[in-house]
């Protein structure tokens, strides 16, 4: 048993290590030579870097967000092997703990002075390894509200408030999944808990909202600009 738990610990440290990639640090200062946490919103994340350094840099931003939450997750599915492990109910609450561990890495990520982003696409990543099924209707939620308003703030805060909603609907379904008979309290506490999370790292966004001095975000205008800056740097 002593085993096992060392490879809970580790599975911890793991997920915290892969949350601490500051991917929006590292491509910002690596290939344009700029901190985006001292521009724009100041946030690490990949908001702020379509701002401020536009839409191919944005991509692999969310996209490596996306990945370390999914994979911090996915990586506690080796338990299963494990013989001390009583129950798959009891690693899908530790993929949850989980959960929390990567976006804290996200958040105060050791590889970047423990100054981070607010973990949107971590999440997003780390639902999916859980219950892709949710994380896709919150997606759709996501790009919906984003389409219709252009505030990226207000479409991952209507989409975490959408989240314990979907798993209220569909709260057997990650157990069932599974083939186990019951629901799950810990994924549910889970959902409001990441709901109030998303509102409270984003209250500042709702002031601003609230006063029209939020900036939308139109994507094919950032990339139009990638495209001039890319014919420029073409022709000299």
């Amino acid at each position: 048993m002593v085993i096992t738990y060392y490879c809970i610990v580790t599975l911890f440290i793991i997920a915290y290590l892969l949350g601490s990639i500051p991917s929006a640090v590292w491509i910002g200062t690596k290939y344009y030579g700029v901190d985006v946490r001292e521009h724009g919103s100041k946030n690490a994340g990949t908001t702020n870097v379509l701002r401020v350094l536009g839409v191919r840099a944005a991509l692999p931003v969310f996209v490596i967000d996306f990945l370390k939450g999914f994979i911090a997750v996915s990586i506690f599915s080796l338990l299963k092997y494990d013989d001390n492990i009583p129950s798959q109910a009891w690693i899908i609450n530790m993929k949850i703990l989980a959960v929390f561990v990567v976006t804290l890495g996200h958040i105060f990520p050791i590889f970047a002075k423990f100054k981070g982003g607010k973990g949107v696409a971590t999440v997003l990543g780390a639902v999916t390894g859980i219950q892709p099924n949710i994380a896709l209707l919150c997606f759709a939620v996501w790009f919906v509200v984003f389409m219709v308003w252009h505030y990226v703030s207000l479409a991952s805060i209507v989409a975490g408030c959408a989240f314990p909603v979907f798993v209220s609907i569909f709260s057997g379904s990650i157990y069932a999944r599974h083939g186990l008979d019951h629901t799950s309290i810990s994924f549910l506490v889970f959902s409001f808990v990441v709901a109030i999370a998303l509102v409270w790292t984003h209250r500042k966004n709702i002031g601003r909202i609230l006063d029209a001095a939020e900036p939308k975000v139109r994507v094919w205008e950032y990339l139009k600009l990638d495209i001039i800056d890319k014919d420029k740097s073409a022709n000299g």
